[in-house]
């Protein structure tokens, strides 16, 4: 059963996508050089502080951005098989912190790129390790053997990504941007949000779209183009982490997801006016932690890391378990995929 892997990487972005045909696909990579251990210690000892001091947790504060997930442990500990293809959705360092490991530590086959291209950053006082940039690099300029770059955009149809059906063989991942244009003017104006990939995955159970960190630009292009591929979607995951971003929300008047996964940011940059105004559904990394789907011709079964959180669900069942997250319920097909 394809599953969907949507991680609480902090502020950043993970995704990983266990096909039918057995191939693997990672979308984005964040937390990468994270000491889970370490981490998780220091946010035990901030709650036994806290516990102490009698303050107490804000409402719906479940703090599971204190718990992240290193990406490569999350692979190794749920045997996951290697990454065929890793899709960086655009080249800021937040989509990057780990690259380098995974290359080493995991692997990865085929690298799709969009032609987006930056000056390198300043490493100098920054969270990030220059490593995993230099290996982001080599992997570009194909100078890393093993390695297959390839650099289709919107609409593109090629082998093993997009020829096929779900649970025919085909990986069913179609790209809806950026165009040459996108990456042009994204390059151009350093905006590089405006040429993030944007990613439909045509699961058995609805459609779950991967926009990156997809702006207004990208968005128009998106709806005037591929309007059908993206509406009324099942799961959506909020672009730029869900941060408002300044940004317009008039493409979810056509996706209408049946469900948006919230990234981490903190709550006043989060746009959940935009999604409540609207009557959507939509879960963050803070309250569930890891989030798990399970795809099926009936629908997507949905699992979230965080116990607490799970037992707020009536279908809450702590007997089902998928990759160490709790069953919460189904996201009944959409009649229109």
């Amino acid at each position: 059963m394809p599953r969907i892997h949507f991680l609480n990487v902090g502020k950043g972005d993970c995704h990983i996508i266990e096909h039918g045909s057995g191939r693997v696909t990672m979308i984005d990579i964040c937390g990468g050089n994270l000491d889970e251990e370490e981490t998780k210690a220091l946010a035990n000892i901030r709650e036994a502080r806290a516990s102490l001091e009698g303050s107490s947790q804000p409402s719906g504060d479940y703090r599971m951005r204190d718990r992240p997930t290193n990406p490569i442990s999350y692979v190794k500990r749920h045997g996951i098989s290697q990454p065929f293809r890793f899709i960086l959705s655009h080249p800021d360092m937040d989509h990057l912190d780990g690259f380098d490991a995974l290359c080493k530590e995991v692997g990865i086959s085929v690298f799709w790129d969009s032609g987006l291209r930056k000056t390198k950053p300043d490493f100098d006082g920054s969270p990030y390790q220059e490593k995993d940039w230099d290996t982001y690099a080599s992997v570009i300029n194909k100078q890393r053997e093993g390695v297959t770059v390839i650099s289709n955009l919107a609409g593109a149809k090629f082998e093993f990504a997009n020829k096929g059906e779900p649970n025919d063989g085909g990986d069913c991942l179609d790209i809806v941007a950026p165009d040459a244009a996108l990456v042009k003017v994204a390059n151009e104006s350093e905006d590089h949000n405006d040429g993030s990939y944007v990613i439909v995955y045509r699961s058995a159970g609805g459609k779950i779209v991967f926009p990156g960190d997809a702006h207004d630009g990208t968005w128009e292009f998106v709806i005037k183009n591929y309007s059908s591929d993206v509406a009324n979607c099942a799961v959506l995951i909020a672009p730029h982490h869900g941060r408002d971003s300044d940004r317009s929300h008039d493409f979810l008047d056509t996706l209408k997801p049946g469900l948006t996964l919230f990234g981490y940011a903190d709550s006043e940059h989060l746009s959940y006016d935009a999604y409540n105004s609207r009557d959507l559904l939509h879960i963050t990394n803070n309250q569930a932690g890891n989030v798990v789907m399970e795809t099926s011709s009936t629908g997507i079964d949905i699992f979230v890391e965080n116990r607490k959180f799970a037992e707020t669900f009536k279908a809450f069942k702590a007997d089902r378990i998928c990759c160490g997250s709790f069953f919460i319920g189904t996201l009944t097909k959409p009649a229109t995929t």
